[in-house]
């Protein structure tokens, strides 16, 4: 086995994209950045090039397993084909500590993510712990039985008067992140330009959801948000219903969105949809031994 740390991420294009696109929902994550840094176009906070860690292992025949980092997020990997090698692991996990990278954390499909922790953290002497449990779903068409409440469009700048708080919410109840909000609005803006939509009832914002990743056949739907006081009303359901056929008539063959575990509720309002269950993914992160998460 031999490990391939890259610096051009054209050239990690080129050597990965292929493969990646073998499991093309399950890899959504990997092969997005993958496409965004070869385009270069959109260099808007972790999506610069030039400080991700980009590596493959690979043997005689071809790449065994890939490996990609944007700062300030953990490792994604993918063991080509889904065959899962310790040798892979470990001459990944030597290779990163000769070039002296720090790892906070993986984002994988389960087995292999469990997998890379406990190599990683037994060659570094450090703990780690599952942060997050997350399910890979994935739909070809949209159920015609999902409630049609609303209307539904394009976010606009005028949503800027609510949108950031809904951001900051999101992240605190999806992620625990802080959710406080930011007196730099250009991240709020970058969003509200992209792909984002919002379901109004009775002309109130209700709900939202986005696009996130536009690949070859398929695309990403995340960032679904409805406030606690317009909950269970079918909104939630409503937004990711008309996005994801929206997607569809766009000429995609797939919508793919990650869910967690831990919320039986929109797990069971995704497959009301028509989204399937593909695999389940785990974010592993990294502390010192003595530290609790």
């Amino acid at each position: 086995m031999q490990f391939n740390l890259y610096q051009d991420v054209k050239a990690f294009y080129q050597d990965t994209y292929h493969i990646l696109l073998r499991h093309e929902t399950q890899n959504m994550i990997p092969l997005g950045n993958l496409m965004v840094g070869n385009e270069s176009k959109d260099k808007h906070e972790w999506r610069d090039p030039a400080g991700w860690l980009m590596a493959t292992v690979t043997d005689e025949q071809e790449v065994r397993l890939t490996a990609i980092m944007t700062p300030p997020f953990g490792i994604t990997l993918y063991a080509t084909d889904n065959h899962l090698e310790d040798g892979s692991l470990e001459c990944l996990i030597e290779g990163l500590l000769v070039s002296d990278f720090s790892v906070p954390g993986v984002v994988s499909e389960k087995s292999l993510a469990e997998r890379f922790a406990e190599i990683y953290a037994g060659a570094k002497s450090v703990g780690y712990y599952v942060n997050y449990s997350q399910r890979i779903y994935e739909l070809i068409e949209v159920k015609p039985s999902v409630q049609q409440i609303g209307e539904f469009r394009k976010a606009e700048d005028k949503d800027m008067a609510f949108f950031p708080y809904w951001m900051e919410s999101l992240a605190q109840e999806a992620m625990g992140f802080e959710g406080t909000i930011k007196s730099d609005l250009e991240n709020y803006r970058y969003h509200i330009k992209g792909d984002l939509y919002i379901l109004e009832h009775d002309g109130v914002a209700v709900s939202m959801a986005k696009i996130t990743r536009k690949m070859e056949n398929i695309c990403g739907i995340g960032y679904v948000y409805t406030p606690p006081y317009f909950r269970g009303k079918g909104y939630a359901s409503t937004c990711v219903a008309r996005l994801s056929q929206l997607a569809l008539d766009k000429g995609y063959s797939k919508c793919a969105l990650y869910t967690d575990l831990a919320n039986p509720t929109s797990n069971s309002i995704y497959q009301k949809i028509g989204y399937e269950p593909l695999c389940d993914s785990l974010e592993i992160r990294f502390e010192d031994i003595e530290e609790k998460p």
